[in-house]
């Protein structure tokens, strides 16, 4: 009797070899977010006053290569109308944060390129997926070109970046980590049957909390959440006096710090609302399986996002607190994507 060999799948080995990268990618870009949101919390992107993408990896080496940093730094607004009078061992810290940001965004490219390369060159990238991977390098660049316009928003009179060009930014960095996971888990889940009608709830709901971390930015680039730290309350009501009160009334929720943290915080009681409705609807379902850990997973981080939230108003947003909230908001959007994506890829396959 002749046994048969089954032969190994190679292109199924090469998904996973891409999908491990595209996951290492995301977890980085993770990371880049965090040091992101440090960097603008410890009000320091604007101590790099150029932009250099080759010769600003080198960081300044001796004590004249910081004098010249410094100097430098002296000559625009922040330093002259907010920290006039800063000594240079306090400039210190605040350029390494904004240079460790930059350096860690060009770190991101030689990651994503030089496998990219590899995986292509050695044709180990599956029919359809390389457009995909040339939009997330394009996306990549463009980042860095918003990063820079971002921060020439603060070099000018008032020495504070643009709360659209902040908002844009971190979503775009939000966009791009949420592509490249999506398409990694794309190469890495197997299709099982799912519910249909969680389907379009469970996009919708990623489409909010996405909506909800543009809230954020705006919060972030207008300073609101240090307008108000109490909570339920706003001051001395739910409902404070002021809200769009700028005419036209719709720029209120851009640009007024009363309607900016009001809007965040309705955000934040939609989604917890939603999410609750999901699972419980989930649960109806009878799910098992990584959907079943994937929704025990949205509502941890769903817990640990209210509490890191409130932890940051009522302690006028402490920088260890506020950045992991900001974080936090990008692990929600991971876990409401790993079930939106378990759910979309089970639809196709189920009938």
């Amino acid at each position: 009797m002749v046994k048969t060999i089954q032969s190994p799948n190679p292109q199924g080995q090469h998904d996973r070899q891409i999908a491990y990268w595209l996951f290492f990618c995301a977890a980085v870009i993770f990371g880049m977010i965090l040091l992101g949101g440090i960097t603008r919390l410890t009000s320091s992107g604007l101590s790099m006053v150029d932009w250099k993408p080759i010769m600003g990896v080198i960081p300044p080496m001796t004590q004249t290569d910081w004098q010249e940093m410094f100097l430098k730094y002296q000559q625009f607004p922040e330093y002259q109308k907010i920290n006039v009078g800063m000594s240079l061992e306090d400039f210190k810290p605040i350029f390494m944060y904004e240079y460790l940001h930059r350096v860690l965004g060009r770190l991101i490219g030689v990651i994503f390129i030089v496998p990219f390369l590899f995986f292509y060159f050695s044709r180990r990238i599956k029919t359809g997926l390389t457009p995909k991977l040339v939009i997330m390098l394009i996306g990549g660049g463009c980042q860095g070109l918003l990063g820079w316009y971002m921060v020439k928003s603060g070099l000018v009179d008032n020495p504070h970046v643009s709360q659209y060009r902040l908002t844009a930014h971190l979503g775009a960095a939000v966009l791009i980590y949420g592509f490249i996971l999506w398409t990694a888990f794309g190469l890495v889940l197997t299709a099982r049957a799912q519910p249909v009608e969680l389907q379009r709830f469970s996009i919708g709901l990623s489409a909010l909390i996405y909506l909800m971390i543009l809230s954020g930015g705006l919060v972030a680039g207008t300073h609101a959440g240090n307008a108000y730290s109490t909570w339920p309350l706003m001051g001395d009501s739910f409902v404070p006096a002021g809200l769009y009160a700028m005419t036209p009334a719709w720029l209120s929720a851009f640009e007024d710090i009363t309607t900016i943290q009001f809007n965040h915080r309705m955000f934040a009681y939609l989604i917890v609302a939603l999410v609750v409705a999901f699972a419980i609807r989930a649960f109806r379902f009878g799910i098992v399986g990584r959907l079943k850990v994937g929704i025990f997973c949205l509502i941890g981080l769903l817990g640990m996002q209210v509490t890191l939230g409130i932890s940051t108003l009522i302690f006028y947003v402490p920088i260890p607190v506020a950045a992991a909230h900001q974080v936090g908001a990008v692990a929600l959007l991971t876990a409401s994507l790993f079930i939106s994506h378990c759910l979309s890829n089970g639809l196709r396959h189920s009938n």
